[in-house]
């Protein structure tokens, strides 16, 4: 009898094979199991198998999440960058987590955390299988390595958001699944420590852009995490070596228009290190499930409705840019007395048309001048996990930590003009710092890191009480255990303190 692996698999289009291909995504039929016999001795089924990796990215709505709703409420509604939006009614948990009065039973906090660890179930059954495959050694850690750079971003999330969690490296045996190894938390530490192994085994193996198909994680997607792991560690040295190897390629440079980043055709773009892949096929359903419509312009009763009306930039963040800062209207839609007309025509009528004065430009998608198959809650819109320009800044940031004023100012100012800003001048390291840290809000706005930027830089509790936020010291840098989880692991995991 076949022993079936039970990973659903949806090909998105060429980007994820690796034969050429001319079809479209309709022409792409949807995959359902991999055997282990067909792994054994069919090369291409470990390709599928990997595939089904990247497809768990679409992972949304109103249950397990992945890049959906749920993590737009948690990385940027929970900081001073956005506001819930919408009605004061509409969906109590986002409003919980927008003003800090959630509890470990929020469902939002459940939903990440289950759709993160179906992410991991996914990596840790392809790396069970891959190494069964018939591909020539090279193939086998290209493809390994791209799936323990999915697992260790993953993780990366998890750590960030929960603090020290169940350590699921492998697949369990059904005897194990229910020890105390896998349902009690590991610590922060030891999560790190296995996310920087799994995104260093990607630098090692995975090739660099241009030697893979586009959406494929690459070397300069994997030394720009691994990066990034070490900035939030503290560790200068590492995050620059590594920063500064990816500007050294010279495969990466800023797009010159910044409002291009975020529509179809700046998608895997020359400033693109890394994205989620989004596109049409015959089920309409190869995108995050409500990321752009939950974003979306919210009407009044009387108009069309675009969107939730969720998000929505906060007057703080309108205020952050400078004059003249070409970024400002690339990323916040400001709703004018008399209505609004967008990039592709599309005309909101007025202001009362509406609910809301701002919504995020980055999060719109056109649905006349852009891939659309019909399915609002389906829309094909990549997001931008890494990119060009936060690279110069991570880069500028570490140099700037490491004592080379000079190097950091020069990748500061590179940001600075494409946005058609005066150069910064550098008044000494902690002058600096800052000037970093406020090019990192309004060049990355809405980009989903500002919450966790303010905790690892320790101003979480001084900005978001400044914003109106019932932030406490010492407890909301993380979010709760969920209550689910502490209940189903017998009461073995232990809740974050404050939380109890």
């Amino acid at each position: 009898m076949k022993k079936l692996i039970y990973i659903p698999i949806v090909l998105t289009g060429c980007w994820i094979l690796y034969t050429a291909c001319g079809k479209s995504f309709l022409d792409i039929p949807p995959q359902g199991r991999v055997t282990e016999e067909e792994i054994r001795s069919n090369p291409t089924a470990a390709v599928d198998l990997v595939n089904g990796v990247y497809n768990v990215m679409w992972l949304g709505g109103f249950g397990p999440d992945i890049h959906g709703l749920q993590f737009i409420t948690l990385t940027s509604i929970s900081s001073d960058d956005a506001d819930k939006g919408s009605t004061p009614q509409d969906y109590e948990p986002a409003l919980q987590i927008d003003n800090f009065t959630f509890t470990p039973t929020n469902p939002i906090i459940q939903n990440y955390w289950t759709g993160l660890y179906q992410g991991i179930a996914r990596c840790n059954q392809a790396l069970d299988k891959l190494p069964l495959s018939p591909l020539p050694d090279a193939d086998k850690n290209r493809l390994i390595g791209e799936v323990r750079f999915l697992r260790g971003y993953f993780y990366f999330n998890l750590v960030r958001t929960y603090g020290g969690v169940p350590k699921l490296d492998r697949v369990p045996t059904p005897d194990e699944a229910n020890s105390d190894q896998f349902q009690t938390r590991a610590s922060a530490e030891e999560i790190y420590q296995l996310v920087i192994g799994d995104l260093q085994f990607a630098v090692d193996n995975v090739p660099v852009k241009g030697a893979t198909q586009v959406g494929r994680v690459t070397k300069g997607a994997a030394q720009m995490m691994l990066g990034k792991v070490y900035l939030y560690r503290k560790d200068w040295q590492k995050a620059f070596t590594l920063s500064q190897a990816v500007v050294n390629s010279g495969l990466y440079d800023t797009l010159s228009n910044y409002a291009d980043i975020w529509r179809a055709k700046g998608a895997n773009s020359i400033e693109s290190i890394f994205e989620v892949q989004t596109g049409l096929n015959a089920a309409c359903n190869a995108a995050i499930e409500l990321y752009a419509n939950s974003q979306g312009i919210r009407a009044r009763k009387g108009w069309t409705d675009f969107g939730f009306g969720f998000n929505n930039p906060t007057a703080d963040l309108a205020a952050a840019y400078e004059p003249g800062d070409k970024r400002k209207d690339a990323t916040i839609i400001t709703i004018g007395a008399n209505g609004t007309v967008l990039w592709d025509g599309f005309r909101v009528p007025s202001r009362d048309s509406v609910e809301n004065d701002r919504y995020s430009y980055k999060a719109y998608h056109s649905r006349t001048q852009e891939p659309y198959c019909g399915s609002p809650d389906r829309t094909p819109k990549n997001l931008r996990v890494l990119r060009y320009g936060e690279l110069l800044l991570q880069y500028a940031e570490a140099a700037n930590e490491l004592g080379n004023g000079a190097e950091a100012l020069a990748k500061l100012n590179i940001v600075r003009k494409r946005a058609g800003l005066p150069p910064a001048t550098n008044g000494g390291q902690a002058d600096l710092r800052q000037k970093i840290w406020k090019e990192r809000r309004v060049e990355l706005a809405m980009e989903h890191d500002r919450f966790w930027d303010l905790v690892r830089t320790g101003r979480a509790g001084q900005v978001l009480r400044a914003h109106g936020k019932v932030f406490q010291d010492n407890k909301n840098e993380l979010f709760p255990i969920p209550q689910e989880q502490i209940v189903l692991s017998g009461n073995r995991l232990t809740q974050n303190p404050g939380y109890n």
